[in-house]
C-alpha cells in the first residue's frame, strides 16, 4: 500500500478537522457566489498607474517574471496586491 505524505499545511488542516473545528455552511450557493464576486473584484484591473523604476530593478523584475512564465506587469501587480493584503511583508518584520 502506498504511503501518503502530507505537508505541514495539510497536516494542520486534517488535525483541525479531526478536532471538530469545521462546520457545514447553511447556504453553500450564497457563500460560493460571495466568494466568486470577491475574487472577480480582486482580479479586476480598473486603474492604471505610471511608475519610475531604476533600469536595474526593471531588468531584475523582467528576469524573475520570465522565470515564472508571466508578464512582468502581472508579477508587479501580484506583489503589490500581496503587500497591501498583508500577505507579503518586509524581511525582519513578518
Amino acid at each position: 500500500m502506498k504511503k501518503i505524505h502530507f505537508d505541514e499545511e495539510e497536516k494542520a488542516l486534517a488535525e483541525s478537522y479531526e478536532r471538530g473545528e469545521w462546520r457545514s455552511l447553511k447556504n453553500v450557493k450564497r457563500e460560493r457566489r460571495k466568494l466568486r464576486d470577491a475574487a472577480q473584484s480582486t482580479l479586476r484591473k480598473d486603474a492604471r498607474i505610471n511608475i519610475r523604476l531604476s533600469s536595474k530593478d526593471l531588468g531584475d523584475l523582467q528576469v524573475i517574471a520570465a522565470r515564472e512564465g508571466i508578464p512582468y506587469q502581472t508579477l508587479l501587480s501580484s506583489v503589490i496586491h500581496k503587500y497591501v493584503s498583508g500577505l507579503l511583508t518586509e524581511k525582519g518584520r513578518g
